[in-house]
């Protein structure tokens, strides 16, 4: 990660400029005509597919088969999902998403002990990307390390509120398990073994990282973006959205749409190395941010990846000499250093490692 040691620009937080009650946004935050929601799509609420995951081990074949369908159609189709009961206590995600708000009311001071660097991302932070210059998202977030334990940083996680290490340590370990569920699921209905993704993704030795968004009111939403269009580089995402104010879109056809979060619904979605192993069969998604003028928002997500050392590739059984391989093989390291130097750029990423052959 050399060369990303500092930020090109000092860091101003965003949830500072929000409490000032300035009127007009800075231009640092405003993005280009073709970047901003446009007022249509702020209203087009769409039900992205919905899955009862109750029965995906049920011993009822019946029930079973029909649950990884819908899987493996969202996946193909979507790129995105809502899981209902999914096995993770509704309880302690209620505690994890508040323990993180009362982080983001502390007084600044306190918050900015945690201020991080490009060097890891790890901590309390307000950009993307090192590019001088680069237009800002109207956002801070925290991000750390919840797997491997060897890059587990136990003086990152916040002291403050005092239970805030306690629920994230119990809430990380729910959620890894649900994404070992899941990506048997997906392994099952592409026609591999059931444990050949978890396997290609390192085993019980996996990646895993939370970053929580802190989306503050904006007196000027039209221009800018809580979060720029992108999609997810890591494996899988396990949204846990604000259940008061929807900001999540997906791009559909060529069109923004607005999700609307399912009380105790966990928003998931293909990453970026998922479309890789499966040859693309399964697709990762463009999806952004918007902000709201009256109420700030709360979001966490919880992202299952690969070690991070291991080369990613299609699955062999899923090449052939009508389908090649479509992407040549790069660790996940080698990955995300490209969206950690450059921000959020839709699907460019992605795009980019497409193979000669």
């Amino acid at each position: 990660m050399s060369g990303l040691k500092s930020w090109p620009e000092p860091v101003v937080r965003v949830q500072s400029l929000s409490e000032s009650g300035m009127r007009a946004i800075p231009k640092r935050y405003v993005k280009p005509p073709s970047d901003r929601p446009a007022e249509t799509e702020n209203h087009q609420h769409v039900d992205i597919p919905v899955i009862d995951l109750q029965h995906l081990f049920s011993k009822d074949p019946t029930l079973h088969e029909h649950t990884l369908a819908l899987i493996s159609t969202a996946c193909k189709d979507w790129g995105f999902f809502q899981a209902l009961n999914h096995g993770v206590s509704h309880e302690l995600m209620g505690r994890t998403r508040q323990v993180w708000r009362d982080f983001f009311n502390m007084p600044l001071e306190l918050k900015q002990q945690y201020a991080n660097t490009p060097t890891t991302y790890e901590g309390y932070g307000s950009r993307l990307g090192v590019q001088k210059g680069a237009i800002l998202d109207w956002s801070d977030y925290f991000f750390l390390h919840y797997l491997p334990l060897s890059l587990r940083n136990q003086t990152k996680w916040p002291s403050h509120p005092s239970s805030c290490r306690e629920v994230l340590s119990e809430y990380g370990a729910e959620v890894v398990k649900l994404g070992g569920r899941l990506l048997k699921a997906m392994s099952t209905n592409l026609g591999l073994k059931e444990d050949y993704l978890q396997n290609a993704f390192g085993g019980e030795d996996i990646g895993a990282c939370l970053r929580v968004n802190f989306y503050p009111k904006c007196p000027q939403p039209d221009l800018t973006l809580g979060l720029s269009s992108h999609s997810d580089p890591g494996g899988m995402t396990f949204l846990l959205p604000d259940h008061d104010v929807a900001g999540l879109q997906v791009r559909k056809n060529g069109n923004w749409l607005t999700v609307n979060p399912i009380p105790n619904a966990f928003i998931v979605n293909v990453g970026d190395q998922i479309q890789v192993m499966s040859n693309m069969i399964y697709k990762s998604v463009e999806h952004r941010v918007v902000v709201n003028s009256e109420k700030d928002r709360v979001s966490l997500a919880f992202f299952y990846n690969p070690k991070s050392d291991l080369l990613i590739e299609p699955a062999k059984e899923l090449v052939s000499e009508e389908r090649p391989a479509l992407y040549t093989p790069m660790t996940f390291d080698e990955y995300r250093l490209y969206i950690r130097t450059k921000g959020p750029c839709g699907k460019a990423q992605v795009q980019s490692l497409g193979s000669s052959t």
